[in-house]
């Protein structure tokens, strides 16, 4: 098994990125993996020059700028404002790992979809389905999880149930 971070093409041919962040390994998925449930958030970007290399082809980290957009307005679409629930409930959301696997290149210019879907919801994590895709056509897909963290200490914590039932 490849280590975190490291790039590969998989027997398919396709571009395989496994990113593993914050204090704990993820769990590798099968390139071919999809999920089942509808996107609960559909949400609209456009590439900008920044956002790509000199070639024009978007960088692997502007995937998960896009991805964390959408986790905040999936957020913001159920009346959770993220900075208030710090600064009310003090509970922040880290991302505690995340993969994903890169499909096809975005371009300069090109109008992308992405989408979220909450695939399960425990007392202090969050299981997180996220496609980015182009007419239709899935660039990068990821599954993450979402790790609820006290404001003060940083220390794993309960989601409220306010919260979880808004999701």
């Amino acid at each position: 098994m490849k280590r975190p971070g490291i790039h590969h093409v998989d027997a398919t041919g396709d571009w395989v990125i496994r990113v593993t962040v914050g204090y704990c390994c993820g769990f590798f998925f099968k390139a071919d993996s999809v999920s089942d449930h509808a996107p609960s958030v559909n949400w609209p970007v456009r590439v900008y020059f920044e956002d790509a290399d000199s070639g024009g082809i978007v960088y692997y980290a502007s995937y998960m700028k896009f991805m964390e957009r959408a986790r905040t307005e999936w957020l913001r679409g159920r009346g959770i404002d993220v900075e208030m629930l710090a600064r009310k409930d003090r509970v922040l959301f880290a991302v505690r790992s995340l993969e994903f696997d890169h499909r096809q290149p975005a371009r300069s210019s090109d109008a992308l979809r992405l989408s979220v879907v909450l695939e399960r919801s425990r007392r202090a994590s969050l299981e997180l389905w996220q496609e980015v895709t182009r007419d239709d056509q899935p660039l990068c897909v990821g599954r993450l999880h979402l790790a609820g963290l006290d404001a003060d200490t940083l220390r794993p914590r309960k989601i409220p149930n306010t919260i979880l039932t808004e999701l």
